[in-house]
């Protein structure tokens, strides 16, 4: 019963972690946009040489910003599943093996 216990504290002081965490973040950046590293990258790299002209473009591009930005997420949704997935069957398995 104590070990429970125990758990479900930590489980709450964690959950008030990271609540506090986002609340934190969104309050530190109050001016300014939030901005991808991309652009960034091309600012820098057409500052050191303004000729700098592209490989190749992108073979999708996505008609507004709203597709990207659900693309990008159904990307991390995906790669969150996927590494959730393999920890679950590991988990499983150990378990199971030592039953």
């Amino acid at each position: 019963m104590e070990k429970n216990k125990s758990k479900t504290s930590l489980n709450i002081i964690l959950l008030l972690a990271v609540v506090v965490l986002m609340i934190g973040a969104l309050l530190i950046n109050q001016k300014g946009e939030f901005g991808g590293s991309d652009g960034e990258a091309e600012t820098v790299i057409t500052e050191i040489n303004p000729n700098y002209t592209p490989w190749f473009d992108s073979l999708l591009e996505p008609k507004s910003g709203e597709i990207e930005s659900l693309l990008f997420t159904l990307q991390g949704s995906l790669g969150v599943g996927i590494i959730t997935y393999i920890l679950g069957y590991y988990k499983g398995k150990k378990k199971n093996a030592i039953n």
